[in-house]
């Protein structure tokens, strides 16, 4: 099956690049493109995407807010994409924010090839992705800026002693594969869990998962 991209850039010689590269795998397949993020809202309605590669600084709309409108759409639209998320993390402030908009993932633009087309297919997958190079820094940065008072405050009394154990080693960066080996448990067990956390907790994601690990407590940052 091929999954259908977006790329929204306000940079035409990186949408291209990105472009050639998408293009140039089987099972991909790059149907627009979109130089601001209004645009990038208006053609995912129209042209209905997989998923929308979506860079955070553009004019007219940023990539938060238009991430935002798509994930969460105030029109009721029933498509909704996936959006993974480009990002110089170094210069952006704004990359926690768009987890709360609903992205699924974000990758350095200064990937290589073979990353950003891995990645595009872990999200498409319905898994999350963060750049190992950012993770650490991305989740510490998210924890010190959520109020103190409310990290323990979420409702964790639903989960299991095993869910909370998966959901703590995916707060620690964890894929199913490693928490299967891990707790000695079938990865397909590994995935049950996963599938029951997010149901319970009314979660999107990994991604998000890894964020409530910490926003709970499960989870501390590195000193």
């Amino acid at each position: 099956m091929t999954i259908t991209v977006l790329i929204a850039d306000d940079q035409a010689m990186v949408r291209a690049g990105f472009a050639a590269i998408l293009d140039a795998q089987d099972d991909i397949s790059v149907v627009g493109q979109a130089a601001d993020g209004a645009e990038a809202v208006e053609l995912a309605r129209k042209l209905r995407p997989d998923l929308v590669l979506m860079d955070v600084r553009m004019p007219v709309m940023n990539g938060i807010d238009a991430t935002r409108e798509l994930v969460h759409p105030s029109r009721g639209e029933p498509h909704q994409p996936l959006v993974l998320v480009l990002t110089t993390f170094d210069a952006d402030d704004y990359v926690h924010d768009a987890l709360n908009a609903g992205a699924s993932g974000f990758l350095l633009k200064d990937a290589l090839p073979e990353d950003l087309v891995q990645a595009v297919r872990i999200v498409a997958a319905g898994d999350a992705l963060l750049a190992p190079r950012i993770t650490k820094r991305l989740l510490e940065r998210f924890a010190s800026q959520r109020p103190a008072n409310t990290r323990h405050a979420l409702a964790l009394s639903d989960l299991t002693e095993r869910e909370r154990e998966i959901l703590v080693l995916m707060g620690r960066g964890y894929s199913n594969g490693e928490i299967a080996a891990e707790l000695f448990i079938a990865e397909q067990t590994v995935k049950t869990h996963v599938s029951r956390i997010f149901t319970k907790l009314g979660l999107r994601d990994r991604v998000h998962a890894v964020i409530l690990a910490f926003d709970a407590g499960l989870v501390e940052p590195a000193p």
